[in-house]
């Protein structure tokens, strides 16, 4: 099929499942894979919001210092949460063209180059904590936090990089239930521990940290006993085979500049927010861990669209991949908007929650009143993301990628100019990420997905 007459298909309101019924039979299906994803992912930025909640009773600067330790760990698991999102459409193509031990295979392989690289990057990590929290200029006491967090959290950098890719492998599969479940386990362990190591043990920072890899470790073993399970019942081997891990890791380079450009955005907005100060980088730190929260929720949307399309493109069926993008696409609409009146009515009440700084708190609920505004955007671009990943359009989401950040930097500059102070810093800084780079994301996913270009079936897409 030509990609014009696919793009119709896209704009057809009466193409396949377009119709009441069958929108209600992929509402269902959405919804399935969706509400269990929800419940995974939001547990994964909870780990870091209960540490955010529990450290920033300690004061600005160690919250300052878990905002940079947080800002680094969080661009290095980013850049490589392909082994997820390479995995899940790769897993699901073949899942939905009828070999399921080839999709299992392929998991295997996945998790392998987790571990590979999780213990290559603990190792070079420990020389490197030290100055890379130091680059980011915020003084000598919010440097030693953020070393201290950044340090110890290294060691549970493989066993995070394992579930991620373990998620991928199940995620692929249909199955969003398990790691619902691992993920919910996970948090309370490690909002148990936490509590413990960071005011029992009287740890402070690095108690956070710790407790925080031991609830790593404990998922990555439940996720390898379950995929050995897996593998045995389809008498896959569970050796690493090397074309299937570079295979997998070839796969994943467009995603990892895509998100290479994500986390420069990050990196960049937690830049500015230091030059402005210790308590608007405090501030920004509680506003950014609410925005990832937020944007993970809204991402169920998107691993089930990853698992759908992935799915649909495999058993060659474009017309039912079409209508699932329009189904995710309202749904994310709606799910951004119902979140954004949430978060409005909560701005009152959400700084208290965070910090015990009168003037942090200050800070903090104009930026949370303006972050509502740009949250149905983000659901849109949340979901139309999911789309092109799991139809493994890599390479347009990396190229685009550098175009929103190129967007988005003389954007950032106009919001930190100087003489910029107190809670205007904060928000304008907010309105440059929150709306600018956002919106800009929002133009470029929303032209692809208009057209037909990335609707490739089978059970493999050439990268």
């Amino acid at each position: 099929m030509p990609p014009s007459a696919e793009g119709r298909i896209i704009l057809d309101a009466e193409a396949h499942g377009g119709r009441r019924g069958g929108a209600r039979a992929l509402d269902r299906e959405i919804l399935a894979l969706a509400v269990p994803a929800l419940g995974a992912l939001v547990a994964e930025p909870l780990f870091l919001l209960t540490d955010t909640a529990l450290v920033g009773h300690l004061g600005a600067a160690p919250l300052a210092g878990l905002g940079i330790a947080g800002a680094i760990l969080q661009s290095v698991v980013g850049l490589l949460i392909f082994l997820a999102y390479a995995t899940t459409p790769t897993v699901a193509r073949r899942l939905g063209a009828g070999d399921r031990p080839g999709a299992i295979r392929a998991g295997i392989d996945g998790m392998w180059l987790a571990l590979l690289l999780g213990v290559v990057l603990s190792i070079a990590g420990l020389t490197a904590a030290a100055p890379v929290s130091a680059a980011f200029g915020a003084g000598a006491t919010v440097t030693e936090a953020a070393t201290t967090y950044l340090s110890i959290s290294l060691a549970g950098l493989p066993a995070m990089l394992v579930v991620i890719a373990a998620s991928g492998l199940l995620r692929g599969l249909q199955d969003t239930r398990t790691p619902l479940v691992v993920a919910g386990l996970g948090f309370l362990v490690n909002a148990g521990l936490n509590a413990v190591l960071i005011y029992g043990a009287g740890l402070g920072v690095a108690g956070s940290a710790l407790g925080t890899v031991i609830a790593q470790w404990g998922m990555a073993l439940v996720y390898v006993v379950i995929a050995v399970r897996s593998a045995r019942s389809v008498g896959v081997g569970l050796r690493p085979g090397l074309s299937g891990v570079t295979g997998a890791a070839a796969s994943g380079g467009w995603l990892l500049l895509r998100t290479a450009s994500l986390r420069a955005a990050l990196l960049a907005t937690v830049f500015a927010g230091a030059a402005l100060g210790v308590r608007e980088l405090a501030a920004l730190q509680i506003a950014l861990t609410l925005f990832s929260t937020l944007a993970f929720g809204l991402d169920a949307l998107a691993i089930a669209g990853q698992a759908m399309i992935g799915h649909g493109l495999g058993a060659a069926d474009v017309p039912r991949v079409a209508a699932i993008t329009r189904r995710l696409v309202a749904w994310g609409l709606w799910s951004g908007l119902a979140l954004a009146v949430l978060v409005a009515a909560s701005a009152g009440v959400l700084p208290g929650v965070f910090t015990s700084d009168a003037e942090v708190a200050r800070l903090l609920t104009p930026t949370v009143l303006v972050m509502a505004l740009g949250i149905p955007l983000a659901g849109y671009v949340f979901v139309l993301d999911g789309v092109l990943i799991g139809a493994g359009d890599g390479r347009y989401l990396a190229w685009t990628g550098v175009v929103n950040l190129a967007v988005y930097v003389p954007l950032l500059m106009l919001a930190t100019a100087p003489g910029r102070t107190g809670p205007g810093a904060v928000v304008a800084l907010w309105l440059a990420f929150g709306i600018g780079y956002v919106g800009a994301r929002a133009v470029t996913l929303g032209v692809r997905a208009r057209g037909g270009a990335w609707l490739v079936a089978g059970p493999d897409r050439a990268r």
